[in-house]
């Protein structure tokens, strides 16, 4: 691999690091619900794709302090985006899984965000369109490393 620090490919890497970021911050403003903050559309985001979990095990998945989210899931709670249910093995604990409000509201908000982005990608041309869809993968690989 060559050293991506330097020249040409630091600078690809750096063009790469802020057009993601940029475009992750136009997708984050494409929300169904502007009462919940970002990490609480993350967490959301995490249980719909892991299934329910402990708070414990949500604050690892979002790297973030235990603490932080247990406020988060008492707010997600509040707002009837997730139910608490005991643990099945350890009565000390609770399993945090989302309600059907939140499974709607995620398929909204999913919706919302491929259409803005849809529409976006129609000022592509053809090669520029081609060469996106072949980079997907990449970038989705990048994204769980």
């Amino acid at each position: 691999m060559p050293d991506l620090t330097q020249g040409d490919d630091a600078a690809a890497v750096s063009a790469l690091r802020s057009s993601v970021m940029r475009l992750s911050r136009r997708l984050k403003h494409q929300r169904v619900d502007e009462s919940l903050s970002p990490t609480e559309m993350s967490v959301l985001g995490t249980l719909a794709l892991c299934g329910s979990a402990t708070p414990g095990e949500l604050a690892r998945k979002e790297h973030v302090q235990p603490p932080s989210m247990t406020r988060i899931v008492a707010l997600l709670e509040t707002k009837g985006l997730v139910s608490l249910e005991p643990h099945p093995e350890d009565r000390r604990q609770k399993v945090v899984r989302q309600t059907e409000r939140a499974t709607v509201m995620l398929e909204e908000s999913r919706r919302k965000r491929n259409a803005f982005l849809a529409h976006l990608i129609e000022g592509l041309d053809e090669e520029e369109w081609a060469r996106l869809r072949a980079a997907a993968p990449v970038l989705e690989k990048l994204a769980h490393l």
